[in-house]
């Protein structure tokens, strides 16, 4: 390595890092947004209520497909029309789609607090709900699958995180 190469930064600290001050801002902001697959799974199964309802904003078929047990099904183009039905405003709702790939559950995260709902978006959707190896619900009935140990540790439902 020659000098002039040990001078310039590596591609991960070429933008510096914020300051910690900022940085612990951004972090506590993000949690204010989002919640994780495994703390929502966890909140669900704990006995009383978990204090929030679960929003799939997937269409009828990916619904069908399987979908999170007790979320209430909402199409984001329904929200404006239906949210009222079928939401107390009183009650925080977290939302999930497909997965990562997805910004469904931020569209639809979008929509409910335009109409003055508290809301989540769950990362990792559906996805990382079925990926972690959580039951979830078809159209034919329940099931679960092996959690996929890139996802979750292997024999513990809870991640450590």
């Amino acid at each position: 390595m020659t000098t002039t190469d040990s001078l310039t930064p590596s591609p991960v600290l070429r933008v510096a890092p914020a300051a910690p001050a900022e940085a612990a801002a951004h972090f506590r902001a993000s949690l204010v947004f989002h919640a994780d697959v495994s703390d929502v799974a966890a909140a669900l199964a704990a006995d009383g209520d978990p204090g929030f309802v679960v929003l799939d904003s997937r269409s009828t078929a990916a619904w069908d497909q399987g979908h999170i047990p007790g979320a209430v099904h909402l199409p984001t183009a329904l929200i404006p029309d239906q949210a009222g039905k079928l939401l107390d405003r009183s009650v925080p709702v977290v939302t999930y789609c497909w997965g990562p790939g997805c910004n469904g559950a931020t569209r639809a995260a979008l929509a409910l607090a335009e109409l003055g709902y508290q809301v989540k978006e769950m990362l990792g959707g559906f996805e990382y709900w079925v990926r972690e190896g959580f039951e979830f619900e078809t159209w034919e009935g329940r099931e679960r699958r092996t959690a996929d140990p890139l996802t979750a540790p292997a024999g513990s439902e809870d991640c450590g995180c």
